[in-house]
């Protein structure tokens, strides 16, 4: 009889039914691993820009060809601390940019800035060398917008707590939420290493990631909830593993479609940086595709198996069916 009742729910639903809870386990596993990694990632070195930790950007004009790894090394030498060389275009004249970026918490004094341009003069005596800006970078101005962007992420988070816990009472809202917000926390965490173990900065493009991520990697999670509340209705007495694995596989195809062609996107713009030397791009792209993939596996598998693990601790076994709002004549 069991068995013939599972084949009509499974009749009901049209759609392989995947044992998503059956592997709560290797879920749980592998998200710890992936956290745990990225955390110890801030060990190998977490390189933060200029706007977060201060110092000195200085630009010149040249022309002629100039290797950035050559001046990064002997200015490197010669300041002590780490530099990064940027060549560009001119806007105004034939002749090409070269910017350089010295990490300080004071700014380079004027008697350093002449050491900087005497040693590039001479090392490229014939590229007609000629300073064109020079700009102290505070770091309080980069911390002040970073610890805006934190206080966004946390009220962002409470928010969508709430939002889910009044959306979705009927299944336990304020457990949903917070396994909600706690995928969403793994899906950063994540990112973040995938950022230091790339190479990238902790940047402004970092930042918008982040923010970005905070939107998007939300939505498969609210859709499969929104699975969950349905076939609470439509299949009352289903225990609530059953329940989550039919909403999950439900969703996985509209979830997967989604994420490809995000990813997809994102692969494509990072193919045509590569291409073009776009590393500004890059250091958005990448993330991006970190995040993208990794919010996928939480919304259909960390997430879910950690609300039923949640709901299973209360001793709640199956959901109550949802009551239908008598018509009024």
């Amino acid at each position: 009889m069991a068995k013939q009742t599972n084949q009509s729910k499974q009749h009901e639903v049209d759609v392989k039914v995947h044992n998503f809870c059956g592997k709560a386990k290797i879920f749980f596993l592998i998200t710890l691993a992936l956290v745990v990694i990225s955390l110890l990632s801030t060990f190998t070195g977490v390189d933060v820009a200029l706007e977060f930790k201060g110092g000195t950007i200085i630009t010149y004009s040249y022309t002629g060809d100039i290797d950035e790894r050559t001046i990064e090394s002997e200015l490197s030498s010669l300041i002590g601390s780490s530099v990064t060389a940027q060549v560009g275009d001119s806007l105004n004249s034939d002749a090409k940019t070269l910017s350089l970026s010295f990490s300080s918490n004071e700014g380079l004094t004027i008697e350093r800035q002449a050491e900087v341009s005497d040693k590039i003069q001479e090392l490229y005596p014939d590229s007609d060398i000629d300073i064109l800006d020079s700009n102290d970078v505070d770091a309080r101005a980069g911390g002040e917008f970073f610890a805006k962007c934190i206080v966004a992420a946390v009220f962002a988070a409470l928010i969508l707590i709430v939002y889910i816990a009044l959306r979705f009472k009927q299944i336990s809202g304020w457990s949903a939420g917070v396994c909600a917000v706690l995928g969403l926390i793994v899906t950063l965490i994540v990112t973040y290493g995938g950022v230091v173990l790339s190479g990238f900065k902790i940047d402004s493009n970092f930042m918008a990631v982040i923010l970005t991520l905070l939107g998007y990697a939300i939505n498969d999670t609210i859709v499969i909830y929104d699975r969950i509340r349905e076939n609470q209705t439509l299949m009352p007495g289903t225990t609530i593993e059953e329940l989550v694995n039919i909403s999950s596989s439900q969703s996985l195809r509209r979830s997967l479609r989604t994420s490809i062609t995000t990813f997809a996107a994102m692969l494509i713009v990072t193919i045509v940086s590569l291409i073009m030397g776009l590393d500004s791009i890059l250091s958005f792209a990448i993330p991006m595709m970190v995040g993208i993939v990794m919010g996928t596996f939480n919304s259909l598998c960390f997430v879910p198996s950690l609300w039923v693990w949640w709901q299973k601790k209360r001793g709640v076994e199956t959901l109550k069916p949802i009551k239908k709002k008598k018509a009024t004549v």
